[in-house]
């Protein structure tokens, strides 16, 4: 299975994001109220980087509260580690394993249409092994 599977049904307009300008404390804000980990960045409809609880950790710990007001592009991962929709979901979770990271962009060409995370790629594995081992049970019943 691969990564355009997981997203189908997805509009990529869902997809929550903020511009290289938008304050560091304004994206932590739309972390917390959509409880989630991970932001794309994007400048000129391009994914310019990924904004993750991490960067915030990072920030305060070096710098304190002065990074706040900063904005996101200055303190954001980048660049940003995309797939393609094409991806198989292991691939994915091994690049993601790897890389040591837990959200990817997924692209279509230049233009970003998903992102996802490590609970959607662990997801997505557990139901396929679910699905294969009912396949095995009903396979030997009928053997």
């Amino acid at each position: 299975m691969d990564v355009s599977r997981l997203i189908e049904g997805r509009a990529s307009s869902d997809i929550i994001s903020c511009t290289i300008d938008t304050p560091v404390r304004e994206a932590i804000s739309m972390l917390a109220s959509k409880r989630i980990g991970a932001l794309p960045i994007m400048e000129g409809g391009r994914i310019a980087g990924i904004f993750s609880e991490r960067d915030v950790i990072y920030r305060l710990s070096n710098e304190g509260d002065a990074c706040l007001s900063r904005p996101v592009g200055e303190v954001m991962t980048s660049p940003a580690i995309t797939i393609e929709r094409s991806t198989p979901i292991l691939d994915a979770l091994s690049l993601m394993t790897k890389r040591r990271i837990r959200h990817l962009p997924v692209t279509d060409g230049q233009a970003m249409c998903g992102f996802i995370s490590i609970g959607d790629l662990v997801k997505a594995r557990l139901d396929e092994i679910q699905h294969e081992a009912q396949a095995m049970r009903e396979y030997i019943q009928t053997a």
